[in-house]
């Protein structure tokens, strides 16, 4: 990226200039802008630019106490210099490590550049410093002064060095900075006001870097209805004695498929716009007498939460069905788990007898002895599901808890669920809450390590325990769906990897597992902000392009981001480690292998061990001045939603048009959201996915 370095300004100047959109991201050099510190919060605090406060310290200089300042209110860099006081040291960084913020630590030599070995012991300095950033700059009076600099990026961890010199010599260097590897550079606003010699102009250097490389910026970008929480809301207003309103409410393939079952299940369903108002069926135990089939679309939430309920609902077997990639997607320890409270399941796919046709069934007591534990639709599910406790594995996911979750309470007796090795865990909150708004009371607990005790971390939970009380009945409730951040994830990666993207209707407190996009996309780096809206945690959420570093991540609990959060590491500098593979293999297709072969591909280095996988990055600037663009071509959509959104978004990146089979599939979660990504991208930079 261009740092663009600011002096001699006051505060509405600097304002102005950020907000001009003329300026990717800024140096604000404290000891030469006419800032008083209300100016340093506000400037800090509100801007969506990357900025470094820096501060030249002298025997006069009050710069530790305007570079604590510009910290505290939120600056995303300070620099500072490899000379100032071992004390002065240790504050600032302390206050950085406190307050999430990169610190650089900086070499200038105004005379000469010092032979190489002095410089890697310059550079091995300012690491022990605590430099997550190392700045050093020299003087060069020949081409082979900043041949010497360049050498330092050989044996430098990609995204963490700067290093350039100053004068014309030096001026190339800049450029080159940038090609190697450094994560920014520095230019100025005019040719008048260079803070050092041979220093470009923004413009130049935006010229000769991006050429016409066009950025995205689209804002008041909507999101649909989460179906996380859709599903869930229509099966319990489904369940409920009354009618419930339920508002923000939008269509996707998989909330129609709730809406379907709702009606076979009885239900009367309404639709006004994005308000659906259901008239439930007061459940109790054996009530749906007679249902006998149920068609589950192509849901696998759906199926699985709709398995216990099977169980409970009809008087007999009740024959489940689904279409498309459900069809092939094993229901994982379906066996298991609902043997755990004696209901059978009975697959066709395996040969087992349908108890639905047969005769002979409740003689045939040993039919399943050979089952496995995995199954596929269409099965058989019978019941009755006898209440009482079980030990049962979270391995396999969250959904088919989740069905339990739903079913028990009207099984009647009580009930305690103990899963262990669980995984999705914020999926199974949604659910109790949804739940819990619905008139069904869930107790549960947490269990782990002091690594859990201490940090309430959910991928450190070892074991959640339910318990649920018999006899209950649902109520009708009126309801607000929430919009859903799965769909998010694919523009505020676009936006921190191309430019910047606003987004409207998240909730920043919300349960959905796949919120966790905002903690991963700030740990690479990316700039976010949530703007003011109805309520704090409501606003438009807004993230911008900033210089990118590796990162590492488990997704174990939200495995939807893994397409989107692998395309984010292509354009991360180094190693990125992203754990959760194994989570992948049964979605709408193998996710882990279309993922490994897409950014094959693409040009992009890969490897799967165990449940990991491993990217090697490469910044933007990086690929475009080196040529190391994405590889374009045909790539296969593999029927799956979240494999063609992570398509489009790295086609931004792509050198060649990007060209995906089918980009239908993405109905099933978000209908509108190739028209969305065209908003996003249309008015400046055209898409290169067909």
């Amino acid at each position: 990226m261009i740092c663009t370095s600011i002096q001699n300004k006051e505060l509405q100047e600097i304002l102005d200039l950020l907000d001009s959109g003329a300026v990717e991201m800024a140096e604000i050099r404290l000891d030469r802008c006419a800032l008083e510190e209300e100016d340093i919060d506000l400037l800090f605090s509100g801007s969506d630019v990357p900025l470094i406060a820096t501060c030249r310290l002298n025997e006069e200089s009050q710069g530790p106490e305007l570079l604590e300042r510009a910290i505290k209110a939120g600056a995303k860099y300070v620099d500072l210099e490899m000379e100032a006081p071992a004390t002065v040291g240790r504050r600032i960084r302390e206050a950085c490590r406190e307050y999430g913020t990169v610190l650089i630590r900086s070499y200038h030599n105004f005379t000469e550049t010092p032979p190489l070995p002095v410089l890697k012991s310059l550079v091995e300095r300012a690491r022990q410093f605590g430099g997550e950033v190392v700045k050093i700059v020299t003087t060069a009076t020949s081409k082979a002064d900043s041949a010497t600099v360049m050498e330092l990026y050989k044996e430098a961890r990609p995204g963490t060095l700067v290093a350039f010199c100053m004068g014309e010599e030096g001026r190339e260097s800049r450029l080159e900075a940038l090609r190697l590897g450094a994560p920014y550079t520095y230019a100025c606003l005019t040719e008048e006001e260079a803070t050092a010699p041979g220093q470009w102009t923004a413009e130049a250097m935006q010229k000769a870097v991006y050429g016409d490389f066009r950025f995205i910026q689209a804002g008041s970008l909507p999101m649909p209805s989460s179906k996380s929480f859709a599903q869930r809301v229509i099966i319990a207003a489904a369940l409920a004695d009354g009618t419930s309103h339920l508002s923000g409410y939008t269509p996707c393939g998989d909330n129609e498929s709730a809406l379907a079952v709702a009606r076979a299940l009885g239900a009367e369903v309404k639709i006004d716009g994005n308000l659906l108002t259901i008239s439930g069926i007061a459940a109790s135990k054996g009530c749906c007498k007679d249902l006998q089939e149920l068609h589950t679309g192509e849901s696998g939430f759906l199926t699985r939460l709709m398995v216990p309920l099977m169980a409970v609902l009809p008087e007999g077997p009740v024959r489940m069905t689904g279409e498309k990639t459900l069809l092939k997607r094993p229901l994982a320890d379906a066996h298991d788990i609902m043997a755990a409270f004696g209901v059978r399941l009975y697959p066709e796919s395996n040969n087992f007898v349908n108890p639905a046709k047969n005769a002979d069934f409740n003689e045939n007591k040993n039919v399943s002895d050979t089952r496995k534990s995995d199954c596929y639709l269409p099965m058989t599910v019978s019941g009755p599901l006898i209440p009482g406790r079980a030990d049962i594995s979270g391995k396999g996911g969250s959904q088919l808890i989740s069905g339990l979750l739903a079913a028990l309470p009207l099984a009647g007796g009580k009930s305690t669920v103990y899963v262990h090795e669980p995984k999705s865990i914020p999926y199974l909150f949604i659910t109790v809450d949804v739940l819990k708004n619905f008139g069904i009371k869930i107790a549960s607990e947490m269990e782990g390590g002091e690594d859990f005790l201490q940090t309430q971390d959910w991928g450190l939970c070892t074991g959640l325990n339910f318990r649920i009380k018999g006899d209950q009945r649902y109520r009708a409730a009126d309801f607000a769906i929430e919009a859903d951040w799965s769909g998010a994830a694919p523009f505020l990666t676009a936006g921190a990897i191309f430019g910047q993207v606003e987004v409207e209707g998240l909730d920043t407190q919300s349960l959905q597992a796949d919120i966790s996009i905002m903690d991963i996309l700030m740990d690479a780096g990316a700039s976010m902000s949530q703007q003011e809206g109805p309520t704090p945690s409501s606003g438009p959420i807004r993230v911008q392009r900033a210089p990118l570093n590796a990162f590492s991540t488990d997704l174990n609990n939200c495995p939807d981001l893994f397409p989107m959060v692998a395309v984010l590491a292509a354009f991360c500098p180094g190693e990125s480690h992203i754990l959760g593979v194994e989570r992948l293999r049964h979605k709408e297709t193998d996710r882990a292998a279309a993922i490994e072969a897409m950014l094959s591909k693409m040009g992009v280095p890969v490897q799967i061990i165990e449940d990991e996988m491993i990217i090697t990055g490469m910044g933007l600037t990086q690929r475009i001045l080196t040529g190391n663009l994405l590889k374009g071509g045909a790539f296969p959509s593999y029927a799956d939603h979240r494999m063609v959104m992570a398509l489009k978004v790295a086609a931004l990146g792509a050198r060649e048009p990007v060209i995906i089979d089918d980009t239908t599939c993405v109905a099933k979660s978000f209908p509108s959201f190739n028209e969305v990504f065209n908003v996003m991208t249309g008015s400046h930079r055209p898409s290169h996915t067909q």
